[in-house]
């Protein structure tokens, strides 16, 4: 049974602040939640800064976790407001159905592959180096997409195969009595970025240093095929899963097509 938690963090202190900054120590702390170690499940995270005072931690798990250890150590221990949710997250999963909308929020890694990066990471460059001196033959990398339109279009792309289509947005109809131009009211796929980053971080004190361009989406999506869907919502959309990207969250709609929201 899969579940959706929600924990509130508190970015003044200390400990949060170590591990907002550093997504490679977060993702160890969201996997000491399991009890079953070492963790083998499947496990999607994602960080939400929508307030500079708060820090919401998502986390989708197949199996119930235990936040007490996050909470005591970066939250708000026995305030109000301050104790994880833990939601049983079947119950959306069964009211996803062809044809029905949602709204949705999903923070990614866009990325593509090239044969030879222009501007390669450490880790790309040294694994260029490497099989330079070896003469074996390197792998493609994988580069970000770094402008809005590069990453819209690679969200767009990605649709169909995971279930869904974003359908246009429309615009308001003018007041009765205005003059307008007949024109279509559609304004474009009912997505936008509302923003836009890029982490660098470090998983050893002397490790290369790894660097994330990221993007994050809200709009309105409608169903295609469920199952799909379902597999998105679980299996996350993306690459750098394990550095809070990839998770896909649904909210109702108040307007679709089969009458549901």
């Amino acid at each position: 049974m899969p579940y959706l938690s929600k924990i509130p963090l508190n970015p003044r202190r200390r400990a949060a602040v170590s591990l907002l900054s550093n997504p490679h120590r977060l993702h160890a702390t969201v996997l000491s939640a399991l009890a079953v170690q070492p963790v083998t499940e499947r496990v999607l995270w994602r960080q939400d800064n929508d307030t500079p005072y708060r820090a919401d931690i998502l986390v989708l798990t197949e199996s119930r976790p235990s936040w007490a250890h996050l909470v005591d150590d970066a939250g708000w221990p026995g305030a109000d407001g301050g104790h994880p949710l833990i939601a049983d997250y079947t119950p959306l999963l069964e009211r996803i159905i062809r044809g029905r909308e949602f709204g949705f929020r999903l923070t990614a890694n866009p990325v593509h592959n090239v044969a030879r990066p222009s501007r390669p990471s450490e880790q790309q460059a040294a694994r260029l180096k490497k099989g330079a001196e070896d003469g074996s033959r390197s792998r493609g990398s994988r580069v970000a997409h770094r402008t809005a339109a590069q990453q819209l279009q690679w969200l767009l792309k990605r649709c169909e195969r995971h279930g869904f289509t974003i359908p246009d947005a429309t615009t308001t109809p003018p007041a009765p009595g205005l003059h307008t131009q007949d024109h279509d009211l559609a304004a474009g796929p009912a997505v936008t970025i509302v923003s836009r980053d890029t982490l660098r971080f470090r998983k050893h004190h002397d490790g290369p240093r790894i660097t994330l361009s990221t993007a994050t989406f809200e709009g309105r999506l409608r169903v295609t095929d469920p199952d799909a869907l379902r597999t998105a919502l679980l299996d996350g959309i993306g690459p750098a899963k394990g550095y809070g990207q990839g998770l896909l969250t649904l909210a109702p709609h108040r307007t679709s097509e089969n009458g549901h929201g």
